[in-house]
């Protein structure tokens, strides 16, 4: 024979069942009721990997490494200079299409401590195992940067950290120098989104000096960026053949240019 309850007496046996492990626990000597189930403990953010920019490498490829070299010697051996000029390829370059224009603008009173392929992080590798401090700089004229963009191995935002890394190192070694700080030249023969990461880091920069020389309280400024690769481009973005056969290094004619905007300023 099936029997239903009514539905009352099904409300009050769900309740009791309910009540059951509430008072179970209050009896003394009645087991414990189960903890509830542990949440997996949060886990620490990663550790942000510090960019390449910023950390100090030598270079390992044969001619560079021979340059480097070369270039320490220089920084430990030269006599004092009034003008130290630190960077890449374009830099040195002075020694190369733009030796007519040193010969005749610096070489009295310059040192090239440029290295083909330089980025951020090899100008601060180098200026650590050689300072500037005892070269005694009246000025020293900083172009670097390119690289870490063409290469691929920093962003815009890592490439500014680094040339402002590489500021602060030689506001440190020569706090007496003016240093110079060129915005990275235009790269590319046409418009090209490189060209724009140029133009943030630049328009960076010019703020990072301001900020830098209103931070040094009492001194006249030491920090200066200067915008000569404007020169380059014509009105309608493009890069003439004629002062940079590769849309990158100068010619004789790109290098006369830069010698005749830079030598005003170091007077």
């Amino acid at each position: 024979m099936h029997c239903e309850l009514p539905l009352s007496a099904v409300l009050v046996v769900a309740a009791v069942l309910a009540a059951v492990p509430r008072a179970l626990a209050q009896v003394p000597g009645a087991p414990p009721a189960p903890a509830p189930a542990a949440q997996p403990a949060a886990q620490p953010a990663a550790a942000q990997k510090t960019p390449s920019a910023l950390v100090p490498a030598a270079r390992t490829d044969k001619g560079a490494i021979e340059r480097e070299q070369e270039l320490l010697r220089r920084a430990r051996e030269a006599t004092p200079a009034k003008v130290v000029f630190v960077g890449d390829s374009i830099t040195q370059g002075w020694e190369g299409a733009g030796s007519a224009v040193w010969r005749e603008r610096f070489q009295p009173l310059g040192l090239n401590l440029g290295n083909s392929g330089d980025r951020t992080e090899h100008v601060l590798w180098r200026l650590q195992q050689a300072p500037l401090t005892r070269l005694q700089p009246e000025h020293v004229v900083l172009l670097i940067g390119t690289n870490n963009l063409g290469h691929g191995t920093s962003n815009a935002a890592e490439t500014l950290a680094g040339i402002e890394a590489v500021v602060q190192l030689l506001r440190e070694q020569v706090p007496d120098a003016k240093v110079h700080v060129l915005e990275i030249f235009p790269r590319g023969e046409t418009v090209n989104p490189m060209r724009g990461d140029i133009c943030q880091i630049n328009q960076a920069l010019r703020a990072f000096a301001r900020a830098t020389n209103a931070a040094a309280r009492g001194s006249s400024p030491h920090v200066f960026v200067h915008a000569i690769g404007d020169a380059f481009v014509d009105g309608d973005g493009r890069i003439d053949k004629a002062i940079m056969p590769d849309f990158l290094h100068l010619s004789p004619q790109g290098y006369a240019m830069w010698g005749e905007a830079l030598a005003p300023l170091l007077q």
